[in-house]
């Protein structure tokens, strides 16, 4: 008898449904909205925040980087027609931070050399920067075609090159660069070929300064041995700036510093700083970067983006409950007859509990199935149309289908107890 009528339970919810289902779609568009929505917005903030992440993790936890920066020079010496500025990492730093500074793993110098590469009539203007075998491993990238600097090149002083994608693409087109020569153009060294020897991996993410982290474009980069630079640049880099010949003299343009474990990098960045505003306090020419207090920054922003983003598109669910509770709540007052008349046949409360809570969870669960499906149709539109990236991650689904059920329950609840709590003989006399 209890199965007989559970079931009965069941049937008369969905029939309900059927018989209405003009009223049942539009009940159900606040949570096709709201779920949509949802999904929409939250996969717009893991699209704007997954290529910071990636190139964070790029750049390296475990790391931390020096970087070389102009200072201001507003010097008489600045307006002269050959001037030698100099300033950045040099090689006491180094020295100092291997000797006095625990935890390092290794320190891996680099120094630009040349700005311009050509092959044949091809001109681009990527960086050419000397690095040595251990830059690899530090960065996290490998090659996609060929092999890398390898010590090797170091000890003799090598005329290889590994090259990024973007200059592989821009020079060499469709052809294979292995084994070829690209000519790097210095304006005091001159033109020097380079035999390619590997080609770096596509980084997506690089070359993004906006991003606030002050990041090399890979993808631009020309890396060859950096005793191959020592022995053929120096350290003295002429450059021509509106018409004035500048000479600059760096000895590392960055310095990327391992750290040996994840829990010593910050007290180890802090020891780092302090030892290079020691020596270069008056011209402040050396930036520390820490990507580890970058990705913590960045994930605590992404935390409170998604929190934000997520409560604005929930105010639209919210909105979807409350109109399936309204509509629930009429339904009761047409049906008051209809549920006198189950009662006198022996329907108990829970009965009736039951059949309206059926009726609220369909159409909120079909509601979050629809809602699902038009969330990630928006989220490719958007890629499409604004060239945004989006990314519909599997929890963002999950989260979006999970709540749109909870609200079914949750707003279906009063109106389907305030049913059952009829009284039998005073329903059976309305009208």
């Amino acid at each position: 008898m209890a199965s007989t009528l559970s079931t009965e339970t069941i049937r008369l919810g969905l029939k309900n449904l059927r018989l209405h289902k003009l009223r049942s779609f539009l009940t159900a568009l606040g949570i096709i909205f709201g779920v949509s929505a949802v999904i929409c917005m939250l996969s717009i903030s893991e699209g704007a925040s997954a290529s910071e992440m990636e190139l964070i993790e790029l750049l390296g936890t475990h790391n931390i980087i020096l970087k070389s920066v102009k200072p201001d020079t507003n010097t008489e010496m600045s307006q002269e027609t050959d001037s030698l500025l100099e300033y950045g990492v040099t090689g006491k730093d180094i020295e100092v931070i291997e000797a006095t500074i625990p935890h390092i793993e290794r320190v891996v110098p680099m120094r630009e050399v040349c700005f311009e590469v050509s092959y044949g009539s091809r001109r681009y203007g990527a960086k050419v920067v000397g690095a040595p075998a251990s830059f690899f491993r530090t960065i996290n990238v490998g090659v996609s075609a060929g092999r890398p600097i390898e010590p090797h090149d170091l000890t003799t002083r090598a005329k290889v090159c590994v090259i990024g994608d973007e200059v592989r693409r821009r020079l060499f087109a469709f052809e294979d660069p292995i084994g070829r020569s690209l000519t790097a153009n210095n304006l005091g060294a001159g033109a020097i070929p380079y035999e390619v020897v590997g080609v770096m991996e596509r980084v997506l993410t690089a070359g993004r300064p906006a991003r606030g982290i002050g990041e090399r474009d890979l993808n631009s980069d020309v890396i060859i041995p950096l005793t191959t630079a020592d022995t053929r640049y120096g350290d003295t880099i002429a450059s021509y700036t509106a018409g004035t010949r500048e000479m600059r003299k760096i000895e590392y343009s960055d310095v990327y510093i391992r750290v040996s474990d994840l829990e010593h990098v910050k007290p180890v960045s802090e020891m780092i700083s302090r030892a290079i505003e020691y020596k270069h306090e008056s011209e402040k020419d050396v930036q520390v970067q820490v990507p580890l207090a970058r990705l913590r920054l960045a994930e605590q922003e992404k935390r409170n983006r998604q929190i934000t983003l997520g409560a604005i598109a929930g105010i639209s669910l919210l909105v979807g409950g409350i109109g399936i509770m309204n509509i629930m709540l009429a339904s009761v007052t047409e049906r008051t007859r209809e549920i006198g008349i189950r009662r006198a046949l022996g329907a108990k409360q829970r009965h009736i509990t039951t059949q309206f809570l059926i009726e609220t969870v369909v159409l909120s669960t079909a509601g979050g199935v629809v809602g699902i499906a038009l969330g990630a149709t928006g989220a490719w539109v958007i890629t499409e149309l604004a060239g945004w990236e989006t990314i519909v991650r599997a929890w963002t689904v999950a989260v979006s289908f999970g709540l749109s059920v909870m609200i079914g329950v949750f707003f279906g609840m009063y109106p389907a107890v305030a049913a059952a709590k009829l009284d039998p003989i005073e329903a059976l006399r309305h009208e």
